[in-house]
Order: structure tokens, then C-alpha cells, then sequence
């Protein structure tokens, strides 16, 4: 899978690094490479399948919209 990632210096020195593709997947780094490092590692945990699907009910109904 490839993903655009976008690095931004940060005031306070190094680098942010964000998914625009992954809401919410942001992570940081003092060097360019290790926020590429950083964010490779986020991408990762946010696509890690979870196991949350057992706290619904039994009659729960999960429904997809697109918009």
C-alpha cells in the first residue's frame, strides 16, 4: 500500500509528519528521517486490525454510507 505523506518543519524544530488519506495519523521526529520513521510505525498501529466488534450487541447492525 502506498500512502502520501506530508512533512511540515514544526516551529519548535524538526519535522511533523501527516496521512492526509488517515485522519488523525500524525506523528513527529527531530530529523526528516526519523519522522518518516515515526509515521511509518503510526501507519502501521492505525491499520492494525481491532477486535472491538465483540463490545456490540448481538442485534447491533452495522451499516456503511458513502457521502
Amino acid at each position: 500500500m502506498k500512502l502520501q505523506v506530508v512533512l511540515e518543519l514544526s516551529e519548535e524544530g524538526g519535522y511533523t509528519a501527516l496521512v492526509p488519506a488517515l485522519p488523525g495519523c500524525i506523528s513527529e521526529g527531530d530529523t526528516r528521517e526519523e519522522a518518516l520513521r515515526n509515521i511509518e510505525e503510526a501507519i502501521r498501529l492505525y491499520l492494525e486490525p481491532v477486535n472491538d466488534d465483540s463490545s456490540l450487541a448481538a442485534n447491533a447492525e452495522v451499516v456503511e454510507i458513502a457521502v
